[in-house]
């Protein structure tokens, strides 16, 4: 079983970025697709971007051209860049590993509030 620690969360003015970074043990990472899910009162959990086992992309419109996923397996981590970040964008950030088609393994998550 593989546990998921996020990290980088916090308060950023509109316009800023942050890094989160999701951290992995237990299992062997490399062999899971990773995504990275945001939650807000009011608003259906929704996954933003996720990487394959091979390192394919995808984003959700939403975030498109403003936030990069990445993945580093020899450090078992990683990555959401999130740049021009917009108050919309204002939720509770978790990561969740994907294996065999099932987001099987889940973060606590990490709150991040854009706010001036």
């Amino acid at each position: 079983q593989m546990d998921l620690a996020e990290s980088g969360g916090g308060l950023v003015q509109p316009g800023g970025s942050l890094r989160l970074s999701c951290t992995a043990s237990g299992s062997i990472f490399e062999i899971y697709g990773v995504g990275w899910y945001r939650h807000s009162p009011g608003k259906d959990r929704e996954l933003v971007a996720s990487i394959t086992r091979d390192g394919n992309t995808d984003y959700s419109d939403s975030v498109k051209g403003r936030f990069t996923i990445s993945r580093d397996n020899a450090k078992n981590e990683a990555y959401l860049q999130m740049n021009s970040l917009k108050s919309e964008d204002t939720a509770v950030y978790a990561c969740a590993g994907l294996l065999g088609g099932i987001w099987s393994v889940w973060g606590r998550g990490t709150q991040v509030t854009v706010s001036s």
